[in-house]
């Protein structure tokens, strides 16, 4: 059976929210809507930890950041973790990433057969939190609200530049594909850094949300002392008290966060017209890593399990897939099975230790009753957070603060803890057994401190003397290119056109 080709779409920070079934009708995005309209949609899904790098590892890996130990922007993602990369690669797939996938550690390949581009963000330790330190803010790296402060308009960005890069890597690589060099099915992750912040769009883009009705959040702020916990230190760590954020400040920066996701449209567009200029057939995948708060309540970027940083978009277009809307929670982590399961790829050597499960079944008809589980452990937590979204309820847990029980049907907006409230006791009961069978979070919390502890020492002495840099070195084998005299003209020209002259 001839296996088909993959492309795999990532944006960073995308809010799920904004996408209940397929793009929002008010957005300016014609390619993802198109894109939705052939798709499952998956209208709840859910990231495995609001964080780049935590929720990525477990994207590629299908396993939750306490069994990849990927706490935070700054913990090694190890080599022997086999992800979806190395599962379509061992099945005789060519497996390329263009763009962003935030691997710390000496290993940037993690079983990509070829990068296209370097990260935008360091591969080494130097971002590791300290649960030592309860409250310590680093300013050289933390998110502070200057992102909000500053949103408007710029032609270009240190984001724009790498998206651009990233697009036209990517696109030139599908025209490549096209030409028929290598018979080998593949799979191409193309992974952008926008929608994130900081806020700043280019003008075109920007222009199509003057009127926007939307640039004001459904749920304003809320005074810093009747936060929960743990949205008080969100807060503490993007150093709110030094900034005065207007109405306008908010206005603005949804609206550049709205520009940037027709920004991406139009990379999703040149990538599919594309495929369709050069008759490739391949299934598509979109999904985020994680959202952004963009607002609400106050709280602004991601470290939230609020549905604005906790869900993400996930559509998939595929051969045999009828597209359709389905409402079941779903997890990233069920990503990689399910792209094996689409590639008709054995996973079972590592099956005992998956913590996500295929979505073919669920597409094709099956129930699933199974919580989604989502882990935090890294900057503005002192100790590990996990929840469950189980049917219409989400149940929070962290050894520091109250349990949560949000109702998300009657209170999509999480502004009602039911934690407390004696009507619902045995819903919190049953959710709270299932929470503590899956968790120990003593044992959790020692992990993440020891792994916390030794890159601190690590990353202290390796930036001692000659440093030696993690971070990808994409290479160009200029030699390789165009024309040389080691190759023949006539065949050179004739083998990279496509299609082919008569």
């Amino acid at each position: 059976m001839k296996r088909q080709n993959i492309l795999i779409i990532m944006v960073d920070q995308l809010n799920g929210t904004f996408f209940p079934d397929g793009p929002a009708e008010w957005l300016h995005a014609p390619n993802l809507k198109a894109l939705a309209a052939r798709s499952v949609r998956f209208a709840n899904t859910y990231t495995a930890s609001p964080l780049c790098a935590p929720g990525r590892a477990s994207f590629m890996s299908g396993q939750l950041p306490s069994r990849t130990k990927v706490y935070d922007n700054a913990a090694e993602f190890t080599s022997a973790i086999p992800t979806y990369a190395h599962h379509l690669r061992r099945a005789g797939y060519w497996t390329c990433l263009s763009g962003k996938m935030h691997f710390v550690g000496p290993d940037q390949m993690h079983g990509f057969e070829e990068r296209l581009t370097t990260d935008i963000y360091p591969a080494d330790f130097g971002w590791t939190p300290d649960y030592r330190n309860p409250g310590e803010r680093i300013d050289w790296w933390y998110h502070n609200m200057g992102s909000v402060t500053g949103a408007g308009v710029a032609e270009i960005s240190n984001q724009m530049e790498y998206d651009d890069e990233v697009a036209y890597n990517a696109c030139a690589k599908l025209y490549d594909l096209a030409r028929g060099k290598d018979a080998r099915p593949w799979c191409l992750t193309v992974s952008f850094t926008h929608p994130h912040d900081p806020y700043v769009a280019r003008r075109k883009y920007w222009d199509l949300y003057e009127d926007c009705e939307h640039l004001l959040p459904d749920v304003g702020a809320i005074p810093y002392e009747q936060h929960d916990p743990h949205s008080q230190r969100i807060f503490d760590a993007n150093d709110w008290r030094s900034f005065d954020i207007t109405e306008e400040n908010i206005r603005r920066s949804r609206r550049a966060y709205f520009a940037n996701i027709s920004y991406l449209d139009d990379k999703v567009g040149e990538m599919m017209q594309i495929l369709e200029d050069t008759g490739q057939e391949a299934a598509v995948v979109f999904v985020s890593d994680h959202g952004d708060m963009l607002g609400e309540r106050g709280l602004w970027f991601k470290m939230s399990f609020f549905e604005g940083s906790s869900r993400v978009p996930l559509m998939i277009a595929a051969p045999g897939l009828e597209p359709q809307r389905i409402d079941t929670p779903v997890s990233t982590i069920d990503v990689a099975p399910t792209l094996c399961d689409l590639a008709n790829v054995s996973m079972q050597e590592v099956t005992p230790w998956l913590d996500g499960q295929s979505l073919l079944p669920l597409a094709n008809g099956h129930s699933r009753s199974a919580p989604v589980a989502m882990e935090y452990a890294a900057e503005a937590s002192y100790a590990p957070m996990v929840s469950l979204r189980s049917g219409k309820w989400k149940y929070n847990r962290c050894a520091l603060d109250p349990d949560q029980l949000f109702d998300l049907e009657a209170d999509p907006h999480e502004l009602t803890n039911l934690a407390d409230d004696p009507a619902h006791a045995d819903t919190l009961h049953s959710l709270r057994a299932e929470s503590e069978s899956r968790w120990d979070l003593a044992d959790f919390d020692t992990q993440v401190r020891q792994s916390q502890a030794c890159r601190h020492v690590v990353y202290e002495a390796l930036r001692n003397g000659e440093y030696y840099p993690w971070d990808y070195q994409p290479l160009q084998k200029a030699s390789e290119r165009y024309m040389r005299n080691h190759m023949d003209l006539n065949d050179l020209e004739e083998s990279q056109r496509f299609p082919r002259g008569d």
